[in-house]
């Protein structure tokens, strides 16, 4: 008997016990005995940094019952929550081996979310309509499919409350991607515990990982150790100690002011998600500050939100265009293990028999040689690039082509 695959897509910026009520009340409802988490490399969705590295978060995931773990590429990674999630789905179901998909959500009204996600993904006329009108006001896009949702449903508490919070939003990117690649895979919600997404405080030992990230900069390590895994708590720990973390995107302010002042208005018009004249205020912020919380400040607009712009001082660091991530879209992209325990490597063997085309990626070095899709190339090189990028802000141990030097051995729990 083939025993049912669970899949997930998460940061895990850090692994809590949130995340650990998420899995295992995703195992009880499911009955899957194995699980696969898609988790997001060194640089996140809301354009930031991972507290600690992929291969950090790989070990603690697989020590809180993951059992095989694969890299979301950078592309995908630190996209708009559509791109997010549907680089995510695509590595989902071309394992061709997933039965259910569990992700974390505000509410619990999976078929409301099924509703809207309908309605994103088909575009009715209507709709189209009333989401024109809505940024002809000025709005940023947000917002404006916000309001359009609104109008095209009449149910203006309900969706206001589903499309307000973020991991709402991105469930039913998930939900659209899902429909969009008419994908076997059954999804599921669960409603988030005691917390919201950006939520400083804690409630017991609840946090949400922007809570923690908090603390772990404020160097509160007595409250952190209430909030996550013992294992996990051991596992960050010995990384604070070593130097080995990355608090925000703020390590990187010179890198990214530097890159600003260095390019030319063009330059900074084809990074992602520039548009409308956008680049001239970039331009002439970047050249009168040196801080991000400034440059924000400058920049942010009723069009343009805080996210967005933190996503393209990310995009001008790692040097992401409008054409790389057109290409990660066109794109089925490559399954990079970064862990498994037993149970992984069954999963893996299973993978390999029933996709014998699939581009799985257990050595860099390895793959790259017998690589012969430019587009592959592109994306991989793009992982490669973050990885010696975010190691420059680590205290100790700053070194460059970890990619290459990692090996899953150092990383397979036993």
């Amino acid at each position: 008997m083939v025993e049912n695959v669970l899949g997930i897509i998460a940061e895990y910026n850090p692994f809590h016990n949130g995340h650990l009520y998420h899995l295992q009340e995703s195992k009880k409802i499911t009955g899957c005995k194995f699980t696969v988490a898609i988790i997001s490399g060194h640089f996140t969705q809301r354009g930031d940094t991972s507290i600690v590295d992929k291969w950090t978060k790989a070990k603690i995931a697989l020590n809180n019952g993951i059992d095989l773990v694969i890299e979301l590429p950078l592309l995908y990674s630190v996209s708009s929550a559509e791109n997010f999630a549907e680089g995510a789905i695509k590595i989902l179901n071309s394992l061709g081996i997933v039965d259910y998909i569990s992700f974390g959500t505000e509410t619990s009204n999976i078929n409301l979310l099924k509703e809207i996600s309908n309605v994103l993904a088909k575009e009715p006329l209507d709709y189209k309509n009333l989401l024109k009108a809505e940024l002809k006001t000025g709005s940023s896009y947000p917002k404006a499919r916000e309001n359009a949702l609104r109008a095209y449903f009449n149910k203006s508490d309900d969706i206001s409350n589903i499309i307000n919070s973020s991991n709402n939003i991105l469930g039913i990117e998930y939900l659209k991607a899902l429909k969009k690649l008419k994908s076997t895979i059954s999804p599921i919600c669960i409603q988030r515990y005691k917390t919201n997404y950006n939520e400083v405080e804690h409630y017991d030992n609840i946090a949400s990982a922007t809570s923690i990230r908090h603390l772990i900069k404020c160097r509160n390590y007595a409250d952190l150790k209430n909030l996550v895994p013992v294992n996990s708590y051991n596992i960050l720990m010995e990384n604070i100690k070593n130097g080995n973390y990355v608090c925000s995107l703020h390590e990187f302010e010179k890198e990214i002011f530097y890159n600003l002042r260095k390019m030319s208005i063009n330059e900074i018009s084809n990074l992602q998600d520039v548009s409308e004249g956008l680049e001239f205020v970039i331009k002439s912020a970047s050249n009168s500050c040196n801080d991000i919380n400034t440059f924000l400040k400058l920049v942010k607009s009723k069009r343009y939100t805080t996210t967005r712009i933190q996503r393209i001082l990310l995009y001008s660091l790692l040097n992401i265009t409008k054409s790389d991530i057109d290409i990660s879209k066109k794109c089925e992209p490559y399954i990079r293990i970064l862990g498994f325990n037993d149970n992984g490597k069954k999963l893996i063997s299973r993978i390999s028999k029933t996709n014998p085309n699939i581009k799985l990626v257990t050595s860099v070095k390895k793959f790259i040689n017998i690589n012969n899709d430019d587009n592959i190339s592109l994306m991989l090189n793009k992982d490669i690039f973050a990885s010696n990028v975010y190691t420059l802000a680590f205290k100790t141990h700053s070194l460059a082509n970890l990619d290459f030097t990692k090996t899953l051995e150092d990383f397979k729990i036993l």
